[in-house]
């Protein structure tokens, strides 16, 4: 069996498409959680730069706001992944989500997804708002 090569010319070229995709959407919170795998699972890294954000983020079809309501409505439903949820708050956020859309969005996963994940991505939503909120007074 052939290993992976993650450092081949097109998956570099993918990776770095990814990253640059990431980086309009996420920022630098986006950048932390690729650095975050280096030492641990790069692979891991590099398949969500290159192929989650690279391959599947930059699609024609669906603008950037609703991916992240799509984004914000499966992370919500999943239950369990606050962490990333947290992150594309920050994401819809930065693409032009408002907030009342934001937790209007939230809100309506709890018809489909259950009123504890709701709340638990509303809390979420809280700390992100608070934390935008600290770094625009600072």
């Amino acid at each position: 069996m052939t290993q992976y090569d993650i450092d081949s010319p097109e998956n570099l070229a993918r990776r770095k498409h990814g990253i640059e995709v990431l980086s309009r959407i996420d920022g630098h919170q986006g950048e932390a959680v690729i650095d975050s795998l280096a030492d641990i699972n790069p692979a891991l890294g590099h398949h969500v730069a290159a192929f989650a954000f690279g391959d599947m983020y930059d699609r024609p079809g669906l603008d950037p706001r609703s991916r992240q309501l799509v984004t914000l409505g499966v992370l919500t439903a999943l239950g369990g992944c606050e962490p990333q949820l947290k992150v594309h708050i920050g994401a819809a956020l930065n693409v032009g989500l408002s907030r009342e859309e934001i937790t209007e969005a939230l809100m309506h996963s709890a018809v489909y997804a259950g009123f504890p994940r709701a709340l638990n991505a509303t809390f979420a939503a809280r700390e992100v708002f608070a934390a935008r909120d600290a770094e625009e007074t600072a």
